[in-house]
C-alpha cells in the first residue's frame, strides 16, 4: 500500500500516482482478457471515459450511441455546450445512419450492449466506418465483460470498463479501466492519468483484482438466470416486452450470437403496461431484488430507468434488471408476487420484443 519507492527499485516505480504493483497486476489481467496492448485503471468508469473524450482536440466531433450510459451522454453534452467539441447522437442499431453520423468524426462512443434496452451494435461495421474517417472507436464493454465479448477483436481501438460493476462484483469499490489496441494509445492515456491525477486507490484496485478472479463463476450463473427469467417474464400478465439479446425474438439476436460467446449477459429489461407511479410501486414491492442504481453485483438489482434525467425518452414502465447469483426460481417468484400487486392498464402481456413467446 505504499506510494513511496526507493530509487533504483527493480520494478521501476517512482511515485504512487504514476504506478504501483496493485495497478500493474490488474492492468495485466485486463489486457490479457481483452487481448489488448495494455490497460490503464482509473478512479471510476466516468474518469476513464472522460480521459478518452478530453484527449480530443478542441472542436473535434464526438459521435455517441443514443442508448449509451447517461453519464457518458451528459459529459459529451456538457463539453458540447461549453464549446469544447461537437457531438451527435446516433441509433447504434441502424446501419444506414452510421456512415452519415460518423462523417467528420474524431471519436465514436458505443456500447457492447446498449443501456438499458440491451441493443447490439454491429461493431465491425462501426469500426470500418470510423477508421475510414480517421476516428477512434471506443466501446464500453461493462455489460458484456471480456468473457462474453472482446471488442478489440471486432475492430475497436479502446475498450472501457466500469470496474465497479461485474469486475468488482460486490458493490464495494469504485474503479474504471481502459484497454487499448496500440501501445501509442496506451502511452497517451498513462500520461494523462498521471498528469491529471484521475487515479484509483490501491485498496480498490486490489479488491477489483480479487473480484476478477471469481468473474467467470459468477457470470456463468448470472447469465443462466438472466436467460431463464427472460423466457418466463414475457408470459407474465402486465409485461409488454422483454429486452434480452439471448431471445430469438430480439431484433439483433443473430448479431449478438456472432459477436458474443459464452452467454448473452446478466442484464435484461422489462416493459410494464403501467404508468410511472405503478412501475415505482412494483420496484418497491420486491423482497429479494433491491431497488437501487447499479449493476453487475452478486445481489440482484432493479430500477425504473425513466426516473433519471436523460432517460425520459424511455417508456415509463421500463424496468432494468441486473441479475445476481441468488436462486433463479426465488428471483422469478419475487418478481411474480410484485407484479401481482401492480394495477396495469389492461394488457395481459406475453410479448418479447413485441412478438409472442413460445416454449
Amino acid at each position: 500500500m505504499s506510494i513511496v519507492f526507493q530509487h533504483g527499485n527493480s520494478q521501476g516505480f517512482t511515485y504512487g500516482r504514476e504506478h504501483n504493483e496493485n495497478w500493474r497486476r490488474l492492468e495485466a489481467a485486463l489486457t490479457d482478457l481483452e487481448g489488448g496492448a495494455g490497460a490503464v485503471v482509473f478512479g471510476s468508469g466516468m474518469a476513464a471515459v472522460a480521459a478518452v473524450v478530453e484527449s480530443l482536440g478542441l472542436g473535434g466531433k464526438v459521435v455517441v450511441a443514443q442508448d449509451a450510459y447517461t453519464g457518458t451522454r451528459e459529459l459529451v453534452r456538457h463539453l458540447t455546450e461549453a464549446g469544447r467539441c461537437r457531438s451527435e447522437l446516433v441509433d447504434a442499431t441502424d446501419p444506414g445512419s452510421v456512415e452519415g453520423a460518423l462523417r467528420g468524426a474524431s471519436l465514436v462512443l458505443v456500447e457492447s450492449l446498449g443501456n438499458p434496452l440491451l441493443t447490439v451494435a454491429d461493431l465491425p461495421q462501426w469500426a470500418e466506418v470510423a477508421h475510414q474517417q480517421g476516428a477512434l472507436l471506443v466501446v464500453d464493454n461493462t455489460f458484456a465483460t471480456p468473457l462474453l465479448m472482446q471488442p478489440l477483436g471486432l475492430g475497436a481501438d479502446i475498450v472501457v470498463h466500469s470496474g465497479s460493476k461485474f469486475i468488482g462484483g460486490h458493490s464495494d469499490l469504485m474503479l474504471g479501466a481502459l484497454v487499448t489496441r496500440t501501445g501509442e494509445l496506451l502511452s497517451r492515456l498513462l500520461y494523462q492519468r498521471s498528469t491529471w491525477g484521475a487515479v484509483p486507490g490501491q485498496l480498490e484496485t486490489w479488491l477489483a483484482l480479487r473480484g476478477l478472479r471469481t468473474l467467470d463463476v459468477r457470470l456463468q450463473r448470472q447469465c443462466a438466470s438472466a436467460a431463464y427469467l427472460a423466457e418466463r417474464l414475457g408470459h407474465q400478465p402486465g409485461v409488454l416486452r422483454v429486452h434480452y439479446p439471448g431471445l430469438a425474438a430480439h431484433p439483433q439476436h443473430e448479431l449478438a450470437a456472432r459477436q458474443m460467446s459464452g452467454g448473452y449477459g446478466a442484464m435484461l429489461a422489462i416493459e410494464l403496461d403501467c404508468d410511472a407511479p405503478a412501475a415505482e410501486a412494483f420496484c418497491a414491492a420486491t423482497r429479494i431484488w433491491t431497488n437501487a442504481t447499479s449493476l453487475g453485483s452478486v445481489e440482484s438489482l432493479l430500477e425504473r430507468r425513466a426516473r433519471w434525467a436523460g432517460d425520459e425518452y424511455l417508456a415509463p414502465g421500463l424496468i432494468r434488471l441486473s441479475v445476481g447469483v441468488e436462486d433463479a426460481d426465488d428471483l422469478l417468484q419475487d418478481l411474480t408476487q410484485a407484479l401481482a400487486r401492480v394495477r396495469f392498464r389492461g394488457s395481459t402481456g406475453g410479448g418479447s420484443e413485441g412478438q409472442p413467446l413460445t416454449g
